[in-house]
């Protein structure tokens, strides 16, 4: 019994020196671009969580005129999200790069995947520790859903 006791707690410590390693090693700078490990955690997380998020948000229907909606988005996310994401979506401002995580680009397929009710949370929500801020306080729920239907129409405009 004490073998086994001292074997756990020699593994504890060698894996509280290992932690302690690698935080050593993590830089707080957002000049560098993230590596692959980094990315690929964050990304699976953010998605999990969002997908979370929007399964336990009450989201309310969206408006029965997309057309209409995709109009009235067109004319919010030039006033809302082009100064971080770029007019075309997929070409961040000087704003966007800067930030970090960099703004997303709205085209690819990573941003098209989200369905709409994901969308939507993101939106209103925003990203925390992102440059992502939530627009619930400052929009309708009609603006968050005209935005989302604009966003749906980013991917057939022009190059």
């Amino acid at each position: 019994m004490k073998n086994r006791t001292g074997a756990l707690v020699c593994l504890g410590v060698l894996a509280l020196l290992l932690i302690f390693a690698l935080a050593m090693q993590f830089s707080l700078s957002a000049l560098p671009e993230p590596g692959r490990a980094e990315t690929y955690i964050a990304g699976k997380a953010r998605r999990m969580l969002i997908h979370r998020a929007a399964r336990s948000q009450q989201i309310p229907p969206p408006p029965a005129d997309v057309s209409a909606s995709t109009e009235e988005g067109d004319k919010l996310y030039g006033t809302e999200c082009a100064d971080c994401h770029g007019l075309d979506g997929k070409s961040p401002t000087d704003m966007g790069r800067w930030m970090y995580p960099r703004a997303a680009n709205l085209i690819a397929p990573e941003t098209q995947q989200y369905s709409d009710r994901e969308l939507f949370t993101i939106i209103s929500n925003g990203i925390r520790l992102s440059g992502m801020p939530a627009f619930a306080r400052v929009e309708t729920q009609e603006h968050i859903w005209n935005l989302v239907h604009y966003l749906r129409k980013l991917p057939s405009g022009p190059d």
